[in-house]
């Protein structure tokens, strides 16, 4: 049983910076789908980013060039580097992951294991 805990979400200043971090047990990091999600309040969930094997990974429009994803390999964990904050980046952020191969972007139901999620807030 593969399971997802988050940590590193806070309340920072727009054009600030955030790490987010998931740590994975069950199974390695490695040899798993992974992605990160966010849901703002009265929205849907939708992806933020996803790496597939080979590393194939996915951003989202509204993230490219501002957010990195990977794998902390030594630490067993998924990272996501958020960088140049905004307020639309507010919401919770959920850790994802599948054993079995997903489409990008994909959907939040393609997805098995859940973290509880980590809030990010962003004032202007």
């Amino acid at each position: 049983q593969v399971q997802l805990v988050e940590s590193g979400g806070g309340s920072v200043q727009a054009e600030g910076s955030l790490r987010l971090s998931c740590k994975v047990s069950g199974d390695r990091v490695a040899s798993l789908y992974v992605a990160w999600f966010r849901q703002a309040p009265g929205k849907e969930r939708q992806v933020v980013a996803q790496i597939n094997g080979y590393e194939t990974i996915y951003y989202a429009d509204f993230v490219k060039g501002r957010f990195t994803i990977s794998r902390a390999n030594n630490e067993n964990a998924l990272v996501l580097l958020m960088g140049a904050l905004k307020p639309d980046d507010t919401a919770m952020y959920y850790c994802a992951a599948n054993t079995m191969w997903v489409r990008q972007p994909a959907a939040a139901s393609e997805y098995e294991y859940w973290g509880q999620g980590t809030q990010v807030t962003v004032s202007s």
